[in-house]
C-alpha cells in the first residue's frame, strides 16, 4: 500500500510532537508543512531531516499537493479556517484541543466535515491513558447508579506558559481552553457526553497580569481562572474550576457522585505545574456502602504500555484513516465541550447565566 501524505500546518511546539509521532508511524510520509512565519517551515522540516518535504508561509498553499491528510498545530484563532480550508481540499484533519473559540466556529468546523465526507479528529490524548479509560469503564457499567453531581479539579499553582497562549487574538481564552478543555472532556467523555443546557460562570487573571507573579504582566490578556456551574442533560450538574496560577495547590479532586457510590480521582501530585488532567491518573477510590458501613477502596491503577498518549492519539487517527473508520474522538462530542467553553466565556462577560443553544447537525 503506498503510504498516506500527511501535511503539518503550524510548525510551533506541539507540532514537534505531531512530527514525531508521525515519523514513528511505518504507514505515513511527512510531505509538507506551512507557517505564516517565514522560513519556519522549512527550518522545521529541516531540523527532523526531511530535505525533500515541501516548506510554505500559508495553508492554503500547502493544500494544494496531494495529501492524504493534515494536522493543524495552529494556534487556537485559526482552527476553524485551517481545518475547513482543508476538509474542502479533501484532506481528513486531525486538529490539536481546543476545537476552536466559540460554538458557532466549532458548527462551521462540523458542517465542513459532514460535507466533506472526512475525518475531523480533536486532539484529547488523556482518552488513552489505561486510567482514564477505567473511569469511564465504572461509570458506564453502572456501578455508580444516576450520576447526578460532577466536580472538576486540578489547576496549576504556577504553570502560566507565554508566547501566543496569553494574545487574545492568537489564543481567544487563557487556562479555560488551554488545560480547561481536558478536565471538561475527562468529565463528559466519562459519562457519555450529554448536552449542556445552561452556564453561570466566572473567569479572573489577577496574577497573569502582575508583574509579580509573571514577567509578561504587560502583553498577558486571557483568563488564568474560570469556575463554572453547568446544568446538563439529565438532570446531572457539572462544578468546574481551572486555572495556570493560584495560591493553593489544587482546586479540589475530581468527583462523580452517583446514587449507589461515588469515584474520587487525584491527579498525580507535580508541585506547581501540572493537575490539567492532561496526562496520567494519580488515585481512584471508589466510595460506597459496605454492610451498611461507609467503605473507600482503592482502585487498583494499571500501568500505561506501549507508546506514550500523544503517540497513540496520533496513530489511532491515522489508522481511522487508513480503515475509512470514524472519527477516533468526533466532533459530534467534542462541540458540546466547546459548546461550554462558549457559554463559561459568554457568562462571565455578561455576570449572568446563560443558556447554550447548539443547532442539530
Amino acid at each position: 500500500m503506498n503510504k498516506l501524505r500527511i501535511g503539518i500546518i503550524g510548525t510551533g511546539g506541539i507540532a514537534r510532537k505531531h512530527a514525531q509521532a508521525l515519523l514513528a508511524i511505518p504507514e505515513v510520509e511527512l510531505v509538507a508543512g506551512a507557517d505564516i512565519v517565514p522560513d519556519k517551515a522549512r527550518a522545521f522540516l529541516d531540523s527532523f531531516d526531511l530535505p525533500q518535504a515541501a516548506a510554505f508561509n500559508s495553508h492554503q498553499d500547502l493544500l494544494k499537493l496531494d495529501l492524504d491528510a493534515v494536522s493543524v498545530c495552529t494556534y487556537n484563532s485559526t482552527h476553524k479556517e485551517c481545518v475547513v480550508d482543508a476538509l474542502a481540499a479533501g484532506c481528513h484533519v486531525l486538529c490539536e484541543k481546543p476545537m476552536s473559540i466559540t460554538l458557532s466556529e466549532a458548527v462551521a468546523m462540523r458542517q465542513a466535515e459532514q460535507a466533506s465526507g472526512k475525518i475531523l479528529s480533536i486532539g484529547f490524548q488523556p482518552r488513552y491513558d489505561i486510567n482514564t479509560q477505567k473511569v469511564k469503564s465504572i461509570i458506564s457499567g453502572g456501578d455508580l447508579g444516576k450520576i447526578y453531581y460532577i466536580q472538576t479539579g486540578g489547576g496549576r499553582r504556577r504553570g502560566i506558559p507565554g508566547r501566543t497562549f496569553i494574545n487574545k487574538e492568537q489564543a481567544g481564552v487563557g487556562a479555560l481552553a488551554d488545560i480547561g478543555c481536558y478536565a471538561l472532556d475527562f468529565a463528559l467523555n466519562s459519562i457519555g457526553y450529554p448536552r449542556p443546557l445552561t452556564v453561570s460562570a466566572y473567569a479572573s487573571n489577577y496574577f497573569g497580569t502582575n508583574p509579580k507573579y509573571y514577567p509578561l504582566a504587560d502583553q498577558f490578556q486571557v483568563d488564568d481562572f474560570s469556575a463554572a456551574f453547568i446544568r446538563l442533560e439529565g438532570d446531572i450538574v457539572l462544578d468546574f474550576r481551572m486555572s495556570w496560577a493560584m495560591h493553593m495547590d489544587t482546586t479540589g479532586d475530581f468527583l462523580f457522585l452517583g446514587t449507589d457510590a461515588g469515584l474520587k480521582v487525584r491527579q498525580p501530585h507535580m508541585k506547581w505545574w501540572g493537575g490539567a488532567w492532561d496526562g496520567p491518573i494519580g488515585e481512584i477510590f471508589y466510595m460506597h456502602d459496605q454492610f451498611g458501613v461507609p467503605t473507600e477502596t482503592p482502585v487498583p491503577l494499571a500501568e500505561n504500555q506501549g507508546a506514550d498518549l500523544f503517540q497513540k492519539k496520533v496513530q489511532a487517527f491515522v489508522d481511522a484513516v487508513i480503515t475509512n473508520g470514524p472519527a477516533p474522538i468526533p466532533t459530534s462530542q467534542i462541540i458540546y465541550n466547546q459548546a461550554i467553553i462558549d457559554g463559561i466565556i459568554r457568562s462571565s462577560s455578561e455576570k449572568k447565566e446563560v443558556t447554550i443553544e447548539i443547532p442539530e447537525l
